[in-house]
């Protein structure tokens, strides 16, 4: 007993001699360790968890490792009043997650701040909790957290947080195939399968893998709705309804354009373009006094910042707490609404392929922008006394994102990076146009692209660009090929998140329910691929359906 107190004290006094030595192999084997599983998962999101339970369950050793710090993404990150389409396409884990979500709020102590009945009595709590199958599809974050925590917990799954890839050289492939990825912090992970679940794909761009940023023009595959849609201002209220002037003074270019407006040129319909739909924050806000932070002034607050709100209101905007969208324990998720709201138009570009210390000054405007929107919402004397009054109501729930000022963790990557597979959705197959080859797993939602750009007309006006939203003819099917990449880049990685489809496409396969569908057929593909011996592309589909079917995925 007394020599393994030694060994103990030695090891210790070891790992504080070369805490600092990260770059040293033998370091690095020693007190990081390389890491080996059946397969590796790199991300956090909701997709990644619904995957790792997926390999566990059909018994195989499996690793997350993520820049997170919190598991589940956008789904615990605020997204909490589902973008479900028809929730009837919603099979496997995913509905699984919902029926938790129904379960949990089945219990008394979940209603700290409402009762039950009182929700359930509201037209939102009559649709979102669903008695006769058992689930539920609106939820406060950390609700949603606690589920997954719990569910990795379950199937012990490994999990290494706060875990960046080394983008540059991080990656190793040898004959097609990873066969190692390595974190900035040293360590290393060795797998047969590599799953990318990342809202981002940086490992699968640092493999190398094809993939597209921005709009693909109309042309490239045939479609009406991905490239530029200067004449698409009606279909949703995200463009501004009337004339408003781009210039600080208004009517007046000499005195310069107001903040917040692009003086690029629109570029034609069709056109396609670098451009990525705007991001935002999914705000978990309340006016429960008792739960509630006031808004406070932003770093970096410039009331001039918001002038394009007030010409937009004068309008007489009557909606602008539409998409203030009530969760349990009176909350809300809060979205984008309107001409001017909390999308961050245009600022957001750079996003996909910048290293991580650009991101993090991104999404640091981006937070900087919304707070300040609420902030100028709520006490800008400008503002007409009936928003400024109800917004100085409304706060950040304090019982959420405890660790973040209660802001939350999660930016809403709406797209990055989009792969090139074996098979490119686009909106034919969306539309039921089309069908597809190898089908595992069902969307349904909208065809839904936020505003790409905001722009000055030849008039001299504002306008806002690239918000879609065109209905789906029912639920389609999702190709098994279009999370998987050519064979002749990788042959053991799949990507069930920046899945391989047009930037319109994407608009509607983009849904959380729809990223855990996809990442439980990646992870029971990952498992055939293994136990078959071979690429994922060579997986037997026959057997693969077969399996989805047994746990309830719906085609």
């Amino acid at each position: 007993m007394k020599s393994y107190k030694c060994i103990s004290v030695i090891v210790i006094l070891l790992a504080t001699v070369f805490s600092g030595c990260r770059n040293c192999p033998f370091c690095n084997n020693i007190f990081y360790g390389d890491q080996e599983a059946d397969v590796v998962i790199y991300g956090g999101t909701s997709s990644a968890v619904i995957a790792a339970i997926q390999v566990a369950k059909m018994g195989k050793a499996v690793i997350i490792v993520t820049p997170d710090k919190h598991l589940g993404g956008l789904t615990s990150g605020g997204l909490g009043y589902t973008d479900g389409g028809n929730t009837g396409s919603i099979g496997g884990m995913s509905r699984e997650f919902y029926e938790k979500v129904y379960q949990y709020y089945s219990k008394d102590d979940s209603w700290r701040h409402e009762k039950l009945a009182e929700f359930e009595k509201k037209s939102y709590g009559k649709k979102s909790r669903r008695s006769d199958n058992q689930e539920m599809w609106t939820f406060e974050p950390h609700v949603a957290e606690q589920i997954f925590d719990g569910w990795i917990s379950e199937y012990d799954v490994r999990i290494f947080r706060d875990e960046w890839l080394d983008r540059e050289s991080g990656v190793v492939k040898q004959e097609g195939r990873i066969t190692r990825i390595s974190m900035l912090s040293g360590r290393r992970f060795t797998a047969r399968v590599f799953i990318d679940a990342t809202y981002e794909g940086d490992l699968m761009a640092a493999a190398g893998i094809s993939y597209h940023v921005g709009r693909e023009a109309n042309s490239v595959y045939g479609e009406k709705w991905n490239g530029v849609q200067l004449e698409a201002f009606n279909h949703h209220k995200h463009y501004f309804q009337g004339n408003v002037s781009a210039y600080k003074l208004a009517g007046d270019p000499e005195s310069g354009v107001l903040p917040c407006i692009s003086t690029a040129p629109s570029g034609k319909t069709g056109d396609g373009d670098k451009r990525v739909q705007a991001y935002c924050f999914r705000t978990c806000l309340t006016r429960n006094n008792a739960n509630r932070i006031p808004f406070s002034k932003p770093d970096n607050y410039d009331p001039a910042t918001y002038e394009l709100l007030l010409r937009d209101l004068k309008l007489g905007k009557t909606d602008f707490f539409q998409k203030f969208d009530l969760i349990p324990n009176l909350k809300t998720d809060t979205n984008n609404h309107g001409g001017f709201s909390s999308d961050f138009i245009g600022m957001n570009y750079e996003y996909p392929e910048a290293s991580y210390e650009k991101r993090r000054k991104i999404i640091k405007a981006h937070q900087d922008y919304q707070q300040g929107f609420y902030y100028f919402a709520a006490n800008d004397k400008r503002m007409p006394d009936d928003v400024r009054n109800e917004m100085s109501q409304w706060g950040l729930a304090a019982d959420e994102f405890l660790d973040n000022n209660n802001w939350p963790h999660q930016i809403y990557v709406r797209e990055a990076r989009r792969m090139i597979g074996e098979h490119v959705m686009t909106e034919h197959n969306v539309l039921n146009k089309e069908a597809v080859e190898k089908p595992v797993g069902m969307g349904s939602y909208t065809l839904d692209s936020h505003c790409c750009q905001r722009y000055i007309t030849e008039e001299g006006y504002v306008q806002n660009e690239g918000d879609v939203g065109v209905r789906t003819k029912g639920p389609y099917q999702i190709s098994y090929k279009s999370i998987i990449p050519k064979k002749a880049e990788c042959t053991n990685l799949l990507v069930p998140v920046c899945v391989s489809s047009s930037h319109i496409a994407f608009g509607s396969i983009r849904m959380e329910p729809v990223f855990m569908i996809l990442g439980q057929s990646a992870g029971t593909a990952a498992v055939f691929a293994i136990e078959e011996g071979v690429s994922v592309q060579n997986v037997n589909y026959a057997k693969l359906r077969k399996r989805l079917q047994a746990d309830k995925q719906r085609f």
